[in-house]
């Protein structure tokens, strides 16, 4: 239940710096300047390292990759693509973890969320909605998984998903089509099931 509670949580940082001053702080060696940034994106990072795997235990070993990575890279990191360079990274960090320990991921950790007080049965739709949720994505092929997650659940520009993704705007756009699909048509069948 806290997965999603902590990604909530977890978000950039109020700072009068502006990013390309933090960046170029930690550039010059400014350890307080890189962990600012790391706070700054970890909500970014891990929330969709989470969608794309799953469990919060494997978002959280691709988030540290990626900051490790930001670190060694630091010097080529431009400000203005900075957040396109983390969604870029942690979308390949997570295809790498998937395929180092296999396609068993779990589930549960992705769709619980801290619920306030309220209807039980309500709260328990709404928990078996977000389960389904997060087993349609796992259903999904890796790229069509990374086009969706990062256009209709992070809200980037089909042009930024196409950059992130190496990929054209008509790719992403075919891509993201496919996968709504396919959410759309196991999520009937799943409730369809339970019915």
């Amino acid at each position: 239940m806290r997965a999603l509670a902590i990604v909530a949580t977890a978000g950039a940082m109020d700072s009068p710096r502006e990013p390309a001053t933090v960046l170029d702080a930690a550039r010059a060696g400014d350890l307080a300047a890189f962990e600012e940034l790391m706070r700054r994106y970890e909500r970014l990072v891990l929330a969709t390292a989470l969608r794309m795997l799953g469990s919060l235990e494997d978002a959280q070993d691709a988030s540290q990759e990626v900051f490790f990575r930001l670190y060694r890279n630091l010097r080529k990191v431009e400000s203005r693509s900075l957040s396109s360079w983390l969604y870029r990274v942690t979308v390949n960090v997570c295809h790498d973890l998937r395929r180092k320990r296999g396609q068993s991921v779990a589930t549960e950790e992705a769709g619980e969320m801290a619920t306030p007080a309220g209807d039980p049965q309500q709260l328990t739709a709404e928990a078996e909605r977000k389960r389904a949720l997060v087993l349609s994505l796992k259903m999904l092929p890796e790229k069509e998984r990374a086009a969706l997650i990062l256009r209709d659940l992070e809200g980037l520009p089909t042009g930024e998903v196409a950059r992130v993704l190496g990929s054209t705007e008509a790719t992403v756009r075919s891509q993201v089509s496919r996968a709504r699909i396919k959410v759309k048509d196991f999520l009937e069948r799943y409730f369809r099931r339970r019915s």
